[in-house]
């Protein structure tokens, strides 16, 4: 049962974020970068609040949880931006094949803060993964059969950026809470993001956010719904899976967004990837499946030992 529901939950996860890129892509034709993230973080944070409300009534409260939040909250809000303001520069496909540059982050980022997972790294099979991952992510913009303007070739970067900041959060996350639950550690940073975020909105977004009133009433709740599926529920199936099946395979699986966003991303806006970038995209999530299964083999072996 707990393996069913893994399964469940990680299947959950992985059609609520291939969504999300969708919902961007359609609202960016509507609404500023700024207004989109302030009211879809803002929506999250009123989500998230009950945990805090009801862990502080009942005596609970991590010592130093706002603290110890500051830097990944910080690291979440850097991304954020990165990741929103990509889709108004390149389609939902190509972008989503610059996110799988995250396992290359957290990688290196492990490396440098973490010594015990320096055995998984070094190994040949690994680094042989990770040269994957970078030829296939190079390749996806490489052969396009767009012109590569500075519009297109600023959007991938920004993809890129927001993946390896992602890497980063996810780090930070488990260098500064540890021992904090996960749950309580995302409702936390949710709240400080989306302080920065609202303000953000206030002072970059057209009309100060107001612009969000010229959506018709069915626009507005998806926006707020991208927001509840997204970033409030996502995140909460995303550790369930974690739970009851490991980083590993939870992780493996969510190497399929790529495909679901550019299929999807086809069929809604008419995005269309050449055969090229469909095998460099391949390469690239092959890449990052070898790293995630040489990570999976060293610890089980840790652990027996």
């Amino acid at each position: 049962m707990s393996a069913g529901m893994g399964v469940l939950t990680i299947l959950m996860t992985l059609v609520g974020w291939s969504s999300i890129p969708l919902f961007l892509r359609y609202y960016s034709e509507h609404i500023d970068p700024w207004t989109s993230n302030g009211w879809r973080y803002g929506a999250s944070a009123l989500f998230w609040a009950p945990v805090l409300i009801v862990t502080a009534v009942r005596g609970r409260w991590p010592a130093g949880l706002w603290r110890a939040a500051l830097i990944p909250g910080s690291i979440n809000v850097c991304g954020q931006i990165c990741f929103v303001w990509a889709h108004y520069q390149i389609e939902p496909g190509l972008l989503t094949f610059g996110l799988r540059s995250q396992i290359l982050f957290a990688a290196v980022g492990a490396y440098l803060l973490f010594p015990p997972e320096r055995a998984v790294i070094r190994t040949p099979s690994y680094l042989w993964g990770a040269l994957l991952v970078l030829t296939g992510t190079s390749g996806s913009i490489l052969l396009s059969p767009h012109s590569i303007d500075w519009s297109r070739l600023s959007g991938f970067g920004l993809a890129v950026a927001s993946g390896g900041l992602f890497a980063c959060y996810a780090l930070s996350v488990r260098k500064y809470l540890p021992g904090v639950s996960s749950v309580m550690a995302f409702a936390a940073i949710s709240q400080l993001t989306a302080i920065v975020m609202v303000a953000l909105m206030f002072v970059l977004g057209q009309r100060y956010g107001a612009d969000v009133w010229n959506l018709s009433r069915e626009q507005i709740v998806w926006l707020l719904m991208s927001a509840l599926i997204g970033i409030a529920l996502g995140h909460v199936f995303y550790y369930m899976s974690i739970a009851r099946l490991g980083v590993a395979v939870s992780a493996g699986v969510l190497q399929l967004q790529p495909f679901l966003v550019a299929v999807a991303s086809y069929l809604l806006f008419g995005e269309v990837l050449q055969v090229g970038q469909w095998l460099a995209g391949g390469v690239a999530i092959g890449g990052a499946m070898l790293m995630l299964a040489i990570q999976l083999r060293v610890s089980q072996q840790r652990n027996s030992g």
